[in-house]
C-alpha cells in the first residue's frame, strides 16, 4: 500500500472512531486537523487549509499565538486553579485591564459563552425584583426571533430554531420573542414587568444578519426610557470581529450588561465574562452565583495576554480594513447561485438562493481547494477568518469562492 493510501486510511480511522464512540450532535466536514499556526491549519495528511471559521470567532488572534502560548505555559507552571474560595494574583489585574479596555465598571468571569448568558439572565431578574420592584416571579426578558445565545435548557427555551429546542422541553417561562431589527415591536412588547432586552448586535448563527442602521441606538433609548436592562451578547461579535472592539461601538451605544467570550482567550482556554455597570452587578452577593473555574489564575493570565495581543497588534483595525476588502471582492463575484453577501469587518456571510443546491456542497468544494468554511441554516456560508488576515490572503479567499461557486 502506498503512502497516500496509508494516510487516507488514517483519516478514515479517526472518522470511524469518532462515529463509533462519540455522540452525533455535530456534522463536521470530513477533515481531521492536527496543527494550527496563524490563519492556517493542517490535517493529519499534511494538507494545509486557510481557516475561515476561527472556531466560531474564538481564534480571532490566530491559531497558537506565541505570546498567548507563552503566558499560558508560564502560568500553568505556577498556579492553575484556586477556586474563588481564595484570591489569586491574576484576577484583579484581569478585571482592571478589561474594564479599562471596555469602559466597564464591573466584571463577572465565567467559562463558556452560555454561562455568561445564564449569568446575565439571573442578574437581570434579580435587579428587576430588588431595584425595579417587579413582583416576585413576574419578571420578563425580551429576546429576538432568530437568536442564538447558547445550548442550555433555559436558553434553548427562548430559541425560535426548531432544531435547537425540539424535544428538550418543558422550558422556563418569562421570555418574550420579538422580530430582530424591529424597534417598534420591541417598544410594544415592553411592560412594567420587563427587566431586560437580550440581543446580538449582529446575529451570527442565524447567518450574519445585520439589523437596520439605528436599531441598537433606538433599543438603548427604549431601555433607558422604560427602566429596562440592555444586554448585548457580543460573544461572537465582540473583541474585534466586526472591525470595532465591541460591535456596540458602531452605533455609539453602551449596554448595561455586555457578554464576551470565545476570543477572550484566543482559543487557548474557555474564558467568558459579563461586563456591567455598578448598579446592575451590585445586586449579587456572596453565595448567590459562582463557578469553580470562573476567574481561575490560568484563565485570567491567558485572557490578559489575549487582550494584549488583540490591541497591541491592531487586530481590530486590521479586521475593519481587510474585512472591507474581502467583502467587496466577494460581492464582485458573478455567480447566479449567490443571493446576497453581507457582513461587517471579518464577520461575513454568503447566502445562496434556496434552489442552488445548498451551502454544504460549496463548503466541501472549498475544502478541496484548501479553505475551511462552514454552512449555517442550509443556504448560508459564514466567513470569519482570524483577524490577522492579510490583503493577499483575503484576495485568495475570494478567488477560491469564485472558483467553488
Amino acid at each position: 500500500m502506498n503512502d497516500i493510501a496509508l494516510e487516507r486510511t488514517l483519516t478514515a480511522d479517526y472518522i470511524a472512531l469518532e462515529a463509533e464512540y462519540g455522540a452525533k450532535n455535530y456534522k463536521p466536514l470530513d477533515v481531521v486537523l492536527t496543527r494550527g499556526e496563524g490563519v492556517h491549519v493542517w490535517d493529519v495528511e499534511g494538507r494545509r487549509y486557510l481557516d475561515c471559521l476561527s472556531a466560531y470567532s474564538a481564534v480571532n488572534q490566530g491559531h497558537c499565538h506565541p505570546k498567548i502560548l507563552a503566558a499560558m505555559v508560564e502560568q500553568a507552571g505556577r498556579l492553575t486553579l484556586t477556586s474563588r474560595a481564595f484570591r489569586n494574583d491574576q484576577l484583579a489585574p484581569f478585571y482592571e485591564e478589561l474594564c479599562a479596555l471596555t469602559h466597564s465598571h464591573k466584571v463577572l468571569p465565567m467559562n463558556s459563552g452560555a454561562e455568561a448568558v445564564e449569568t446575565a439572565l439571573k442578574v437581570a431578574r434579580k435587579w428587576g425584583y430588588e431595584v425595579k420592584g417587579v413582583r416576585d416571579g413576574a419578571a420578563e426578558i425580551i429576546v429576538c426571533d432568530g437568536n442564538f445565545h447558547g445550548r442550555t435548557v433555559a436558553i434553548v427555551g427562548f430559541s425560535t430554531d426548531p432544531q435547537s429546542r425540539g424535544g428538550f422541553g418543558p422550558f422556563a417561562p418569562g421570555f418574550k420573542i420579538v422580530p430582530f431589527g424591529d424597534a417598534d415591536a420591541l417598544e410594544a412588547a415592553i411592560t412594567p414587568n420587563t427587566v431586560a432586552f437580550l440581543v446580538e448586535p449582529i446575529q451570527g448563527e442565524a447567518g450574519v444578519i445585520i439589523p437596520p442602521a439605528g436599531y441598537l441606538k433606538r433599543a438603548r433609548e427604549l431601555c433607558t426610557q422604560h427602566g429596562v436592562i440592555l444586554i448585548l451578547d457580543e460573544i461572537q461579535t465582540g473583541l474585534g470581529r466586526t472591525g470595532k472592539l465591541l460591535a456596540e461601538e458602531h452605533e455609539g451605544v453602551e449596554a448595561d450588561l455586555t457578554l464576551i467570550g470565545k476570543a477572550l482567550s484566543g482559543g487557548f482556554y474557555p474564558v467568558s465574562a459579563v461586563l456591567s455597570n455598578s448598579e446592575v452587578m451590585n445586586v449579587l452577593h456572596p453565595g448567590e452565583h459562582g463557578s469553580t473555574f470562573g476567574g481561575n489564575p490560568l484563565a485570567c493570565a491567558i485572557a490578559r495576554a489575549a487582550l494584549k495581543a488583540l490591541t497591541e497588534e491592531d487586530m481590530v483595525g486590521n479586521a475593519a480594513r481587510v474585512g472591507a476588502r474581502l467583502k467587496a471582492s466577494l460581492e464582485a463575484i458573478d455567480a447566479p447561485s449567490v443571493k446576497e453577501v453581507r457582513g461587517r469587518g471579518l464577520m461575513i456571510a454568503v447566502e445562496l438562493h434556496a434552489d442552488a443546491g445548498g451551502a454544504r456542497r460549496v463548503c466541501e468544494a472549498l475544502q478541496a481547494r484548501g479553505l475551511l468554511a462552514k454552512e449555517t441554516h442550509d443556504h448560508t456560508i459564514r466567513i470569519a477568518p482570524p483577524l490577522i488576515l492579510t490583503d493577499s490572503q483575503a484576495d485568495w479567499i475570494a478567488e477560491q469562492f469564485a472558483a467553488a461557486l
